[in-house]
């Protein structure tokens, strides 16, 4: 049998469901009439109002029963999280350095001396190998140094004096190095010690002043610089292309580092506007700035673990900047112009140490990849080696 949906048929499906309805409330009331109704006398009326008001007294109990125990709970779990936050809670460094026992005796001599320049050393850097070391130099030479056998591996003349940067890649097959020609050159390396490198050289970064500083990311195609010019730049090392920009600085961009992470978006900048900027690489745009120093910034670090840096400025001080307090790498090296390179406990803030032996000012300072020991070099032509 088929349904149609006539309107007479729409009118008995009404009418069925008014009546089924209608004995359904008839049924439902008689149910409270037998349970509830005290003798056969009672007004269904009045019952009907007294079930109203009971379910009325009901709904209304429950809000306020619920609400107060939700907040018995949520005062019970907030204490809770209180006292699990005072196990792990962040206190300032002196409480900390309070309670941590001083460093030994700091005993560290000068292992291996370079000579080789002629004139001020201005930069190095190391190998990931932990072997190799490239150092520039006032006199215009860039020169890679075997630093177990204090060998020269190769030597390099720039077209210019003033070479004040140079860094290694990280698979240690090219160095790339600038200064006042205002480029940054890359130079591949190889095993032939009387091979023509000049010849090789590739011009990869042209700034409009002065190259301050120069540090591979984490491959050989791509290298940060920092110029005079006031500004820090990503280039491509195969096209010579720029890849990002970095605008913030007032004043002349004396150094960088880049954070010691696989990602490596981050770096850190300082300069002549006594100020340090964290930069994020993806975007081009200033993180973060910190100025808190007196003079020019003319050096950088990151700290091991990239949770903070240091930072070193003509007014004769160093400042770390930490994002959290650590104990794993506590000494952090320092070189003066008084000729001597201060040793630090970065946890309690003393000196813990003064290394002698240079004969002027320490202009440059690096601890190897593995922590071991660390080069400095200095306006008085030579690097030593510290361990």
């Amino acid at each position: 049998m088929i349904f149609r949906e006539t309107s007479q048929n729409i009118n008995i499906y009404k009418n069925m469901c008014y009546f089924i309805c209608y004995y359904s409330i008839h049924i439902l009331n008689s149910f409270f009439l037998l349970r509830l109704s005290p003798s056969k006398h009672s007004s269904p009326p009045r019952i009907s109002c007294f079930l109203l008001e009971m379910a009325a007294q009901e709904v209304a109990s429950q809000p306020s029963d619920t609400l107060a125990t939700l907040k018995t709970e949520s005062e019970t779990l907030k204490t809770k999280l209180e006292e699990e936050r005072a196990k792990l809670h962040d206190v300032e460094l002196h409480q900390v350095a309070e309670k941590t026992e001083a460093l030994g005796q700091f005993v560290m001599k000068t292992r291996r001396t370079l000579k080789g320049h002629g004139n001020k050393v201005l930069c190095m850097d190391w190998c990931k190998d932990k072997r190799r070391i490239v150092s520039s130099s006032q006199d215009g030479k860039v020169i890679v140094w075997d630093a177990f056998t204090t060998n020269k591996e190769h030597a390099v003349t720039m077209p210019c004096t003033w070479v004040m940067a140079c860094a290694y890649a990280p698979s240690g097959c090219a160095v790339a190095c600038g200064g006042l020609d205002n480029k940054c050159s890359v130079y591949p390396l190889s095993l032939d010690k009387n091979e023509n490198l000049a010849a090789k050289k590739k011009s990869v970064a042209m700034h409009t002043n002065y190259l301050s500083a120069c540090c591979f990311t984490n491959s050989d195609m791509q290298i940060l610089t920092s110029s005079g010019d006031g500004t820090c730049a990503l280039w491509d090392v195969e096209s010579g292309q720029m890849l990002q920009s970095f605008h913030g600085h007032a004043a002349d961009v004396l150094c960088l580092d880049l954070a010691p992470s696989e990602t490596g978006n981050t770096f850190v900048s300082g300069g002549c506007d006594k100020k340090a900027c964290v930069w994020d690489m993806r975007t081009g745009q200033c993180a973060q700035s910190f100025e808190t120093h007196e003079s020019d910034i003319n050096s950088v670090r990151y700290y091991p673990s990239g949770d903070a840096f240091a930072s070193g400025s003509d007014d004769a001080t160093v400042s770390l900047f930490p994002s959290c307090i650590f104990f794993k790498w506590r000494l952090l090296f320092g070189g003066y112009n008084d000729y001597t390179i201060n040793v630090w406990d970065v946890l309690k803030g003393t000196r813990v140490s003064i290394l002698f032996g240079h004969e002027n000012r320490v202009s440059t300072l690096r601890v190897s990849p593995d922590g071991t020991a660390f080069c400095s070099g200095s306006w008085d032509h030579t690097l030593r080696i510290w361990a």
